[in-house]
């Protein structure tokens, strides 16, 4: 058992299994092993194929999108291998295929298998290959289904996390409430994930926050707030200050006192009357629970008449103890309005008893918030400080999938083309390199395919950049900086060397990097301008003639 534990470690080159135990060989569609005993039946199995994985359109109607997933696919290539109860399986649901296919099966692994991808975390666009596989035929063709199935959720996830992270701005913090919403664990767990990584600073999900060291965020429900009577079942009232150089022994007096200094004080006096001892008791207990980050959810019964009068008498008292309170969440009602409200109230507090920095306490708001929400409040001016997102976001309720495919574009170094009376879903043949051109201003202008053996683009050099299909959408580019997209993250059996897989946190630092990087126009919501995706004028040359030699030719009667 040690020594298979040591050649599956020699296989993986270290790297670890998938994080989800389900990925497997296994986790693909049918078909994809009936076309593996095809090949083999037909002795074509081992005949080196290379594939694209790309998408057509850029998702939610922008102009972008930001590729996730690519650690996932190389962690399920590194182990990839089948074990004999899989096999068993197999044979039981393909009982008409000879005993050597599975043989073969059970002998295979990615070791001949080359991954080139663009990094994790980049700015996207459609047709542009993410990923290149090149492989023999029959084992590349069953990784088709667990590679896309891997990249579509996570790529289209972290977009929209991206796309909120735009709209909210760059000093809002944005935190994932989404995993109770989500499509199941594993759709829980990868839009965690994927949201931090597209740039959200938080998730409510703990199993997401020790598998990826995503920081973790949460205070309670109404349920909590509606489960207290009163203040007199808080039974341990006491609390030692912050330094510990002290200790109240009763607490709650010490709110109850706050809370008449608030009624009675120059700025509030008549703003609000006798407030929900239920819900006082609440946050007093929890405040005794967490002194150090107590924020309460002020909207059970009333946030301005009740919420916000409470939440300002603990945090007063928990002050007095050297505590800082961090501050409150809105969940329902004009979150505009009484985000605007409770700020107005909480400079009253700061002018009314001098404690500095009240007035700029934290407000959160949640309560099925998107993009358009989160636009709409910016328009209506608002004070909150963190938006707490959960159902648009990890549903990406606005578009249901991202729509990658998997496409053959060459076999034994002859170039293949898919066809379609659809030009958006003719491939671009031929194993390819990808490049991104950027201007004087810094901004990539464009990115361009060329021919695997084609000299790359120089910087200074005029270079025509044509549109793949449209002949007349064509244009000359002067490159400032050249970046080639595409790199080795699994080399199987080529003398080329594997890029290190960095960590979450530098992947999610990449992303907002490379969408600072991107014109504004290509980014905004409203009518974003399209990136322009090139080819050069030989692969231009050379799609249109393959496309011709391989359409039939009609015969009017």
């Amino acid at each position: 058992m040690a020594a298979a534990a040591a050649n599956g470690e020699a296989r993986s080159g270290g790297v670890p299994r998938p994080t989800n135990p389900m990925v497997t060989p296994l986790l693909t569609d049918l078909y994809q092993f009936t076309m593996a005993y095809a090949y083999w039946k037909a002795g074509k199995h081992l005949d080196r194929a290379v594939f694209d994985l790309y998408f057509r359109k850029n998702p939610f109607g922008g102009e972008f999108t930001i590729f996730g997933g690519l650690e996932e696919c190389i962690r399920f290539i590194a182990n990839f291998k089948f074990t004999e109860e899989e096999i068993k399986f197999l044979r039981s649901v393909m009982p008409t295929c000879e005993d050597g296919f599975f043989e073969y099966l059970s002998s295979i692994d990615c070791s001949d298998v080359e991954v080139y991808a663009i990094p994790e975390g980049y700015v996207v666009f459609p047709k542009v290959p993410l990923m290149r596989i090149e492989g023999p035929v029959a084992v590349v063709q069953l990784l088709e289904t667990p590679f896309l199935s891997l990249v579509n959720y996570a790529s289209l996830v972290t977009t929209n996390a991206a796309r909120h992270r735009l709209v909210a701005g760059k000093s809002k913090n944005l935190l994932e409430f989404g995993l109770r919403r989500a499509q199941g664990p594993d759709g829980g767990i990868s839009a965690s994930r994927y949201s931090y990584m597209g740039g959200f600073d938080a998730t409510s999900n703990v199993a997401a926050g020790r598998l990826f060291g995503i920081p973790i965020r949460g205070t309670h429900s109404h349920a909590f707030v509606s489960s207290f009577m009163g203040l007199d079942e808080i039974t341990d009232k006491a609390l030692t200050s912050s330094d510990g150089s002290n200790k109240c022994e009763d607490f709650v007096s010490l709110v109850q006192n706050w809370l008449t200094k608030i009624q009675e004080g120059s700025s509030l006096r008549g703003t609000f009357g006798e407030t929900s001892q239920s819900e006082l008791a609440a946050f007093t207990s929890y405040a005794l629970a967490f002194p150090n980050s107590f924020l309460a959810l002020v909207d059970t019964y009333d946030v301005m008449r009740s919420g916000v009068p409470n939440f300002c008498a603990v945090a007063l008292a928990l002050n007095d103890m050297g505590y800082k309170a961090v501050g409150i969440r809105l969940d329902s009602g004009d979150l505009a309005y009484l985000s605007v409200e409770t700020r107005k109230f909480f400079h009253s507090i700061e002018k009314d008893f001098g404690i500095v920095g009240f007035g700029k306490m934290n407000i959160t708001a949640s309560n099925d918030l998107n993009e358009e929400t989160i636009d709409a409040l910016n328009k209506q001016g608002h004070e909150v400080d963190a938006f707490g997102i959960g159902t648009y976001l990890v549903t990406c309720y606005a578009q249901a999938a991202l729509g990658c495919v998997f496409k053959l574009v060459e076999i034994n170094k002859q170039p293949r083309i898919k066809l379609s009376e659809d030009v958006t879903k003719v491939s671009i043949p031929c194993k390819k390199k990808s490049y991104r051109l950027y201007g004087k201003e810094g901004y990539p202008l464009v990115d361009i395919m060329t021919g695997e053996d084609e000299p790359g683009p120089k910087i200074g050099e005029r270079l025509l950049c044509r549109h793949p299909f449209n002949e007349s959408k064509r244009a000359y580019v002067v490159p400032q900086h050249v970046e080639e997209l595409l790199k080795c993250y699994w080399p199987g059996n080529s003398s080329n060397s594997r890029e290190e897989l960095p960590s979450l946190h530098e992947i999610r630092a990449r992303c907002i990097q490379h969408l600072e990087r991107m014109r504004p126009d290509h980014m905004r919501r409203l009518n974003p301008t399209p990136y322009k995706v090139s080819v050069s004028a030989k692969l231009y040359d050379f799609i249109h003639f393959l496309w011709l030699n391989e359409a039939p030719v009609g015969e009017l009667q």
